[in-house]
């Protein structure tokens, strides 16, 4: 008699499992026999170990294994008769009460996959971004990058103004106590790039090499260091060095420096607009394809498996621990990174999976092999050598199912774009490229 599936709520199954345990013994002794082919022991020679002896040493765990084995026969057996796909591992307890004491029982939970309706896409309201690349764009790009090859000429007489590199001691306290990472000696950076607080920058302008001054700093509530974020601390800084950035000339030197082997400055520009117009294309991509998946989990409204959000959470926390591995982090592998953190972006991303794949099947959004090779092509361009790129990726297979991964995502976006209520929005071409 076929086993009978229950449904508990939402997702979840329960089924009762029996196992004769006349079959369970049939199949013991038969691979015990199998064993004894080639079993040893002492004073024994291989394959003349009596039975007896097999049974104490090796019964145990081949018991264990045939049950693990006809319990999984079963229950797949059970789960196809009813035509159910299974999300996650089922949970496995014992039965004893009211079966055959000829029989092993077991009963089985576990959860399904949904029902995946695709939403109406005409109803989905999605923003396609878009930048332009003018002739402003890469003048500002050339002065980035001569900014970058500056040399500094140092100037006594000289006060900190934007761009200039300043070194100079500091010490900060906290309610006249000096806290960790508040005090430095012979520190540089360039003023107006921001990698100092407003205020501190603010308080070095103006300063020439030899002179100090105090100031008040309030730290911001969501600063990095918790033993800092909010309160007020009073800086002491005593400048030692201004130097004024002397850019390098735009001339064929420049050029040939940033890899155009002609020194063609027109020729470099030509390089500079085709790099940032891909930069630019491959990030107002990504904020369509945002706008796009956002729109779609949004609309998905079906009940998922926990079992496939639990085993998401888990790899989002593995992700995070390699990271701070990554960063040098001594104790990364011991420290405790609460689950509860990743758990809305588990649901949203275990959800968007199942609908997305519903999407490709029901449409037909399938990655072909063409589309596959014109994506490395035109992502190898970044590099020195595309044509060994192009080379690698179609030779190593995990690397091709990431690229076959990339687009069939761009073919849902495409798809839903073509159907959905869709805004242009023009981006500014610095606001985009601040973007992640």
């Amino acid at each position: 008699m076929q086993p009978v599936v229950e449904t508990l709520s939402g997702l979840e199954r329960r089924v009762e499992l029996s196992i004769a345990l006349a079959d369970i013994e049939k199949e013991v002794q038969a691979e015990l026999k199998r064993a004894a082919r080639k079993a040893k022991a002492p004073g024994f020679r291989p394959g003349k170990v009596p039975m007896s002896i097999l049974e104490r040493s090796h019964a145990p765990g081949i018991r264990y294994d045939v049950i693990n084995s006809k319990v999984g026969q079963a229950f797949e057996a059970a789960v196809d008769a009813a035509k159910l796909r299974v999300a996650g591992m089922p949970s496995l307890e014992p039965k004893t009460d009211g079966d055959d004491k000829d029989t092993l029982a077991f009963v089985a939970t576990f959860e399904v996959y949904p029902e995946v309706t695709v939403p109406e896409i005409g109803g989905l309201k999605v923003t396609r971004t878009v930048s332009n690349v003018g002739d402003a764009e890469i003048e500002r790009t050339v002065e980035i990058l001569r900014k970058q090859r500056a040399r500094y000429e140092t100037s006594a007489d000289r006060a900190a103004q934007d761009g200039d590199r300043v070194i100079l001691d500091f010490a900060g306290t906290i309610d006249g106590v000096a806290f960790e990472g508040g005090q430095a000696q012979d520190f540089p950076f360039v003023l107006g790039q921001g990698r100092m607080l407003p205020e501190f920058e603010t308080a070095v302008r103006g300063l020439k090499a030899g002179e100090s001054k105090v100031f008040p700093l309030d730290f911001p509530a969501d600063y990095g260091s918790a033993e800092v974020a909010g309160k007020q601390a009073e800086f002491t800084i005593t400048v030692k060095e201004v130097a004024e950035a002397q850019l390098p000339e735009l001339d064929s030197e420049f050029a040939k420096q940033l890899g155009q082997a002609d020194g063609d400055i027109d020729k470099l520009r030509a390089d500079i607009r085709e790099n940032i117009e891909r930069e630019a294309k491959s990030r107002s991509l990504m904020r369509t394809k945002g706008s796009v998946m956002d729109a779609l989990a949004g609309a998905a409204t079906f009940d998922i498996p926990r079992a496939l959000v639990d085993r998401e959470t888990q790899d989002r926390v593995a992700a995070a621990r390699e990271e701070l591995k990554q960063r040098g982090l001594p104790n990364a592998e011991s420290i405790d990174i609460p689950k509860d953190a990743f758990a809305a972006e588990a649901e949203r991303r275990v959800r968007l999976g199942l609908l997305v794949s519903e999407l490709v099947k029901a449409e037909n959004l399938k990655a072909a092999p063409e589309q596959v090779r014109a994506r490395i092509e035109e992502f190898a361009q970044s590099y020195e050598q595309p044509e060994q790129v192009v080379a690698y990726y179609l030779a190593d297979r995990q690397r091709r199912a990431e690229i076959e991964a990339i687009v069939l995502e761009d073919n849902v976006v495409d798809f839903v774009l073509n159907k959905a209520d869709v805004t242009e929005e023009d981006v500014p071409f610095e606001k985009l490229m601040g973007s992640n």
